[in-house]
């Protein structure tokens, strides 16, 4: 195993210093400002700040409205992940197996990745409108008065169809690069081995596609736990008291719009420690069943 050497002991440094400040300025140095600031009590224009210890952690966890929050981002980031893994599954199983105009084909399932979170946050408010949405006539047709922004599970279910709706593509792309790089002899040997498509597919293309769709958990967790902000700040921006919120977006209307610098702070710490636990759970226990050879 070859070791890179560099001439100059100073090279290696400069290189990673891009890099590292970028780390230290965008990352550490907030991070480090929000655990200082959650054990504070901060007047919202700055002139003064009173420690009050674990008061804002402890008020926290006694809110009620928080705890709501909480289980609701637990539920929407179960339902984006489950939905949007599963759906591109489907898709680029499909997608493998066209011939005539597979690249047109791939190409109309690709391009809502170029969509940005808030331009999707907009296309879902005119699909749910009250007056002209698509969406909403179709659940009309189905029985149901959708009113986006009113009814709680409405709003609910708006911001879970459009997060997995833009979501889907990207997974859609690395699922479908994984079946792609099977190899067909094993195709062809599991073909005679095992008639039943489903056992195949479970049996040996999954396992085949098990790192993949690891790495497709993690980004599609972390997605709907931060990249969805801009979605969910469009849907409800309106009326975001009385409708459905993750744990992101709550920091940022407590922070921002509450003028709650401590507890918007302490919301920060504890999101991030969960991610942290979160982060370690899934290398740790599942990573130990992936096998990448």
């Amino acid at each position: 195993m070859k070791r890179a050497r560099f001439h100059h002991r100073l090279l290696p440094v400069l290189l990673l210093a891009p890099q590292l400040t970028i780390i230290v300025i965008f990352f550490y140095w907030p991070a480090w400002n929000a655990v200082q600031s959650s054990f504070f009590l901060q007047d919202p224009f700055g002139f003064g700040s009173q420690f009050v210890g674990l008061d804002n952690y402890s008020r926290l966890f006694r809110s009620a409205e928080y705890m709501k929050v909480a289980r609701f981002t637990l539920i929407f980031t179960l339902l984006v992940t489950g939905f949007s893994l599963g759906l591109a599954l489907l898709l680029a199983v499909k997608a493998d197996k066209v011939i005539r105009g597979a690249r047109t084909y791939r190409t109309l399932l690709m391009w809502v990745y170029a969509v940005a979170p808030p331009v999707a946050g907009l296309i879902g408010v005119a699909l749910f409108d009250q007056n002209i949405g698509a969406m909403t006539r179709l659940f009309s047709g189905l029985g149901h008065d959708f009113r986006l922004g009113v009814n709680y599970l409405d709003t609910a279910a708006a911001m879970v169809i459009v997060s997995v709706w833009i979501q889907t593509p990207v997974n859609f792309i690395f699922f479908l690069s994984g079946l792609q790089s099977v190899p067909q002899g094993v195709k062809e040997a599991a073909l005679i081995d095992n008639p039943s498509g489903f056992r195949r597919f479970w049996e040996v293309t999954f396992p085949l596609l098990a790192p993949t769709a690891f790495f497709l958990l993690i980004i599609n967790i972390t997605y709907a736990l931060f990249d969805t902000f801009g979605i969910i700040d469009t849907l409800v921006k309106n009326n975001p008291a009385s409708n459905p919120m993750t744990l992101v977006y709550k920091v940022f209307i407590d922070g921002f719009r509450g003028n709650d610098i401590g507890g918007s702070s302490a919301q920060s710490v504890v999101l991030m420690v969960l991610v942290l636990i979160l982060t370690v759970v899934q290398f740790r226990l599942l990573e130990r069943r992936i096998h990448y050879t």
